[in-house]
């Protein structure tokens, strides 16, 4: 029987790889955790979410000093916010995360940590800074990194992408944001609100386009009030560096072409997995453009290699990578056969509103062939929205034909927070009827949650069926006041 150096080897940092290392060293497995850069904790620690949410909240407080009198507030105008402030303070926040994420956390749980670019010289050994390591089984878990398009002069224009903008030193006074996803969104509304004018340019007619477009639209509508411009419909044709500003031309839906100008320019129009030099091919391992190929157990074509994370190309979300470290730690280290579940993985994009989704949406139910009902409850009827000046916004319930829940939608205050009940109510499969029995505090944004499930049940339980029963069983004498179009009330005798 071959021996090797290593029980497994996980290459990357991020999400996914740091569950492998931090679950196997724990388990008593001899782990070795390479990542490239200087640091653990991935993109999602450095460049995405840890400094986008603390750049948001950094930008929603400016916005509430700017607004207060939508709160009863004296107005009043504060000075330019000072970005290097700002990127200190985003480097303070990663600098507290980071001690979670430290080679020496990792060295006392076990595990051996080492930095460098590895190369896979044969199906159970890599290459590093020159030496050879093996390891009986191996984790891809390298990530992704910002697709850059193949734009006509971006090669020799100044632009930035998720890895550069949490990092300025200077204010942007103005930005052309290229693409309308979740990253795309986040930071025009951030940027807009502390005080850089926005453009942003998408190929769609609709923003965030995985979501439903009622959705979605409102997302917009919002961006747009506090001074976002969206160019819809349009393709990029060229763009070029003048010196101060860039240049971009964009060619719209009718064929029109049109120049923008701006200071900044952010290149956000998706990700690409990080697989090139790993020396994929030198062992024969399947992958596409796409990411590593794996099946429902994350293995690769090679059984004793898995993948997970954003490399595999599937729902790119930390939550999401850290499941399936789960899942791979299952099947290499436990072995116990476990298989992927995506049917119920939650996602929020945070912007104010926020937007959250778990389950099916109106698009992708239709995509399936799948016969459903929508239940829809508005923010503006929730109590504690109204007080906090956030009635923006709805929850959108979607049951299949049976009545039950496939899929939920919440674009508002706290989206992403809200979210989570409606996990543990379809992981868990718990039944409409204890969702609308439940109890909640008032006031609170989760009773949203509760009405729209009563909102469902409220044609069944006061229907003229049931009130004909009650009356005919129990002699109830019925209406006791009426009112008129005109809005009189006759309150009877």
């Amino acid at each position: 029987m071959p021996t090797y150096d290593y029980d497994i080897g996980i290459i990357g940092g991020g999400a996914a790889g740091l569950t492998v290392a931090s679950g196997a060293a724990q388990l008593g497995a001899k782990t070795l955790l390479i990542e490239k850069d200087e640091s653990l904790g991935g993109d999602c620690l450095h460049y995405g979410c840890v400094p986008s949410k603390t750049l948001i909240k950094t930008a929603h407080v400016y916005h509430l000093m700017r607004h207060g009198p939508q709160f009863g507030l004296p107005a009043m105008s504060p000075p330019p916010p000072d970005f290097r402030q700002i990127a200190e303070r985003i480097r303070s926040v990663i600098g507290v995360i980071q001690k979670h994420d430290s080679v020496e956390r990792f060295c006392k749980l076990g595990a051996r940590v080492m930095f460098g670019s590895p190369e896979f010289i044969d199906e159970h050994a890599i290459s590093l800074t020159g030496k050879s390591l093996s390891a009986r089984y191996w984790v891809i878990a390298t990530g992704s990194s910002p697709e850059i398009p193949a734009i006509e002069g971006l090669d020799s224009t100044r632009y930035l992408t998720n890895r550069d903008i949490f990092y300025l030193e200077d204010h942007p006074g103005s930005m052309i944001v290229l693409g309308a996803g979740p990253i795309a969104a986040e930071m025009a509304q951030a940027f807009s609100r502390l005080g850089t004018q926005v453009t942003v340019v998408q190929r769609s007619g609709q923003i965030l386009s995985k979501e439903d477009q009622d959705m979605a639209d409102m997302v917009q509508q919002e961006l747009e009030k506090e001074g976002v411009s969206f160019q819809m419909n349009a393709s990029v044709v060229r763009v070029a560096d003048r010196g101060s500003e860039r240049e971009v031309v964009i060619r719209n839906a009718a064929g029109v072409e049109q120049t923008l100008r701006a200071r900044t320019l952010l290149v956000a129009l998706g990700r690409t997995p990080n697989i090139n030099g790993l020396g994929l091919d030198h062992i024969g391992l399947s992958y596409e453009p796409g990411g590593v190929k794996v099946n429902s157990y994350l293995r690769t074509n090679h059984r004793h290699i898995y993948a997970a994370g954003d490399v595999i190309g599937g729902y790119q979300f930390t939550h999401v990578a850290g499941y399936e470290g789960g899942v791979v730690l299952s099947n290499a280290i436990f072995h116990l056969p476990k298989r992927t579940n995506y049917t119920y993985v939650p996602w929020c994009t945070y912007t104010h509103p926020e937007m959250a989704s778990i389950g099916l949406n109106e698009k992708r139910a239709r995509k399936a062939g799948i016969e459903y009902s929508v239940w829809i409850e508005e923010f503006r009827g929730n109590d504690r929205a109204l007080a906090e000046g956030e009635s923006t916004g709805r929850i959108k319930l979607l049951l299949d034909g049976k009545e039950k829940p496939i899929g939920v939608q919440i674009l508002g205050p706290h989206a992403g927070d809200l979210v989570s009940q409606w996990v543990t109510v379809l992981n868990g499969g718990v039944g409409l009827s204890k969702v609308a029995a439940a109890v909640h505090p008032y006031p609170t944004l989760g009773e949203i949650n509760k009405r729209v499930v009563g909102s469902f049940f409220s044609p069944k339980i006061f229907s003229n069926t049931v009130r004909k029963g009650l009356k005919f069983f129990f002699n109830l004498k019925g209406r006791a006041c009426t009112c008129g179009e005109d809005g009189t009330c006759d309150e009877g005798t």
